[in-house]
């Protein structure tokens, strides 16, 4: 697998200090995000899963714990918006460039507006999708927030 995607080279960019950790994708396990944090011998809440969302019809992403599920309504209140609904996967795919189950919050190719959940902030270190299946980014929560001009926010139920 090629550890150089859109996602390390945005975090290159941002000149983000992280480290690159691979493992063996299995895309028929019932959660990704579980099954990353299993395979990397860590806490389930120290994996961030990354999902576009749309909020009002309009595309964005929001990255949380991946033993945690988003509330919509909390979602649409974080970005100001209405009503919120997960975008569909193939629409997901198509904005942000990524395949299901490898989407980075990083490096997409459209910018989207993005919120982290707040505990996710609690971490010194989190990993998340380095833009590739099995590829996954560890960091500081925070520089990663401030890398992407993203906020935080109760997002989780």
């Amino acid at each position: 697998m090629a550890k150089t995607t859109p996602a390390t080279l945005a975090l290159k960019a941002a000149r983000i200090d992280f480290s690159v950790h691979e493992y063996a994708y299995e895309p028929n396990a019932d959660s990704i995000g579980l099954h990353a944090a299993e395979s990397l011998g860590v806490s389930p809440d120290m994996v961030l899963k990354t999902l576009i969302v749309n909020v009002d019809g309009k595309p964005c992403c929001i990255v949380l714990p991946s033993d945690r599920e988003a509330s919509m309504k909390k979602v649409a209140t974080a970005f100001g918006g209405k009503a919120a609904e997960m975008c569909p996967p193939a629409d997901a795919e198509r904005i942000t460039g990524y395949r299901i189950g490898g989407v980075s919050p990083f490096g997409q190719k459209k910018k989207l507006r993005t919120v982290f959940e707040d505990e996710a902030l609690q971490h010194d270190a989190v990993f998340v999708n380095g833009g590739g299946r099995g590829l996954q980014i560890k960091a500081d929560p925070k520089s990663l927030v401030a890398a992407l001009g993203a906020s935080s926010a109760p997002i989780a139920v």
